[in-house]
């Protein structure tokens, strides 16, 4: 079953998945790679998303092979430029940053990424990116040169959702950025929820599973953990905790 249909097919069903993000820049030692894996594994996470805004290292093949080797949850890149294209994963956001007016992340990168992704065997899934305030210039808004949706702005957010989905694209991803201070808010996550029947995805500045619980209940359908497990890999498993309940109730 592909990535996209799973998550349609989940959404459908009520039923909400977790996403461990694998930024290549932060992963220097392969053995601390595998206990994350393996963490992943025993509290049933449902996809890896790898990639991050400036990726400097070179590394990405071999984190994606490493996943690969030790368990068989779905790698999907979360690319933030078109070089960040891996054949060996499963799939790809093909994100297209409608928060922001910067043409080259609207559609300028997927001009030079389509051909080379063409000649892959990855699922393409068609993503709204939207970059939401979340107190500070995080990498992800530096790097795109555009202005987050202010945090308050819930109708601004949910027709640029709306938008998106009008367009075509087949899922929606909501993001405070990599290391943001704080986390979307509920109201937001609701808006945007009202807005669209695509699937949607959730992340930045998830750090406890009160959060995680909390934007799930908002209407996301995926939560995307990341920078806070580097501090606190433990915290998945109370993540994983709050997932289970729901998806049994």
């Amino acid at each position: 079953m592909s990535v996209l249909t799973s998550l349609h097919e989940r959404r459908q069903r009520g039923k909400k998945s977790i996403a461990v993000l694998v930024d290549p820049d932060k992963i220097e030692d392969p053995a601390r790679l595998t206990q994350l894996i393996n963490l992943a594994s025993e509290n049933c996470v449902d996809y890896f998303f790898v990639g991050g805004s400036l990726v400097t290292t070179s590394n990405l093949a071999q984190i994606v092979r490493q996943i690969k080797d030790l368990v068989k949850i779905p790698v999907v890149l979360f690319p933030g430029n078109s070089m960040q294209i891996e054949p060996t994963a499963d799939a790809l956001l093909f994100l297209s940053l409608i928060s922001g007016r910067n043409p080259e992340l609207l559609i300028g990168q997927h001009v030079v990424a389509a051909p080379i992704i063409r000649n892959t065997k990855l699922e393409v899934i068609p993503t709204g990116y939207m970059l939401v305030n979340s107190g500070r210039i995080t990498s992800a808004a530096y790097i795109s040169n555009t202005m987050p949706i202010p945090d308050d702005k819930y109708s601004l957010a949910a027709c640029t959702a709306m938008a998106g989905e009008m367009l075509g694209l087949q899922a929606m991803y909501m993001d405070a950025g990599s290391g943001a201070e704080k986390e979307i808010s509920v109201k937001m996550i609701a808006a945007v929820r009202k807005a669209i029947q695509i699937p949607l995805i959730v992340g930045g500045g998830i750090n406890t599973s009160q959060k995680a619980l909390r934007a799930l209940e908002a209407g996301a359908d995926m939560v995307v953990i990341g920078n806070a497990l580097e501090k606190d890999p433990e915290l998945l498993i109370g993540i994983a905790d709050k997932v289970y309940e729901w998806n049994q109730g």
